[in-house]
């Protein structure tokens, strides 16, 4: 795959979108994900050290706050308690799983750095929970592939990360200053993918979006 096709849908076409002294970023002109230059791509150990930087303590309770703005939409999506989820890119800490099993659904957890254990990944779920990591995903396409094959039908997936706007706003916006985060979509981006792969689309809140699976 070329350089600057897009990791997300594969488009060959994706134009320079911003340029700063640190890196450059794509936009796909057909799903309009922008994505850094694959050559200011972290290593794995190097982006390891930067995720250990974080301070997400399971007990905080402004954590809590902020992980309720996915987990609210998402628990009144669900159709009952007892289902079966899985929270993909958990982190060191957590605690949005706890959330949704204190209110009565059965999580599983997979993170590549801090919960690796691929057994999870061997069967479906009702829902996959996802904050504040697909922004670090290099190859989304990858990802987003294995959550379908993931996802019973009628499942639902909830995703949290910060949105983009337009150019002028990218240009002055922290969220690309994290040397982790590659990924950054667009209200655009899920409804292309919400159409093309069969979701009924609510964006929840600023950063939250609920997909819920209309057909298998």
């Amino acid at each position: 795959m070329s350089d600057t096709a897009c990791p997300l849908c594969l488009h060959l076409h994706c134009g320079l979108f911003h340029q700063d002294k640190r890196r450059s970023y794509y936009q796909c002109q057909q799903c309009q994900l922008v994505f850094a230059d694959r050559a200011s791509l972290l290593a794995a150990e190097d982006e390891l050290a930067q995720y250990q930087l974080h301070n997400n303590d399971i007990n905080d309770a402004g954590y809590r706050r902020f992980l309720q703005r996915l987990a609210g939409p998402l628990l009144a999506a669900l159709p009952a308690t007892g289902l079966s989820g899985l929270d993909f890119g958990c982190g060191p800490g957590p605690l949005l799983a706890r959330m949704l099993s204190e209110a009565g659904q059965h999580m599983s957890l997979w993170d590549p750095y801090f919960a690796a254990d691929n057994t999870v990944l061997q069967q479906q779920y009702d829902f996959i929970s996802c904050s504040e990591a697909i922004e670090h995903f290099a190859r989304p396409a990858a990802e987003w592939a294995l959550w379908l094959s993931l996802l019973k039908p009628h499942g639902t997936l909830a995703i949290m990360t910060k949105r983009y706007t337009t150019a002028e706003a990218f240009a002055n916006w922290h969220y690309k200053l994290d040397p982790t985060h590659v990924s950054f979509f667009a209200d655009y981006t899920f409804t292309y993918l919400a159409q093309r792969d069969g979701f009924s689309l609510n964006f929840a809140d600023k950063d939250v979006v609920i997909l819920q699976r209309t057909k298998h």
